[in-house]
């Protein structure tokens, strides 16, 4: 009787551990994803009032990712904490694409839904 309930319980132990390995890897995918779309997309990037082309965007995003990773656990954190704001300031990233604007925050969540509808 011990001997299944320890059995159950490692079984379930597994399965938890392959259901967080699971989204870990579906989340950095996507993060990864996000990050190419950034690089790619050729859009400028203002922050505090700054013009900045996408790949210096990727890799001041890819920073403060890198330094927030631990408390990321959703591509949504990720926008949140790496994304929306200067940590300095406070104020909002923007991006704009063929001289239309938008928070960087709303830009990357729409990318975000149209990845995973796709």
């Amino acid at each position: 009787m011990i001997f299944r309930h320890a059995l159950t319980g490692l079984f379930c132990l597994f399965i938890l551990l392959f259901f967080h390995i699971s989204c870990s890897a579906g989340t950095t995918e996507e993060i990864a994803n996000l990050l190419q779309y950034i690089e790619v997309s050729k859009c400028t990037f203002t922050r505090n009032g700054n013009p900045y082309d996408s790949l210096a965007a990727r890799q001041h995003i890819e920073k403060k990712y890198n330094y927030y990773k631990k408390r990321i656990t959703t591509a949504e954190e990720f926008i949140q904490y790496s994304a929306t704001k200067s940590t300095l300031t406070g104020k909002p990233y923007k991006v704009f694409c063929d001289e239309v604007g938008m928070d960087s925050s709303d830009w990357l969540n729409v990318e975000l839904d149209e990845m995973r509808a796709r």
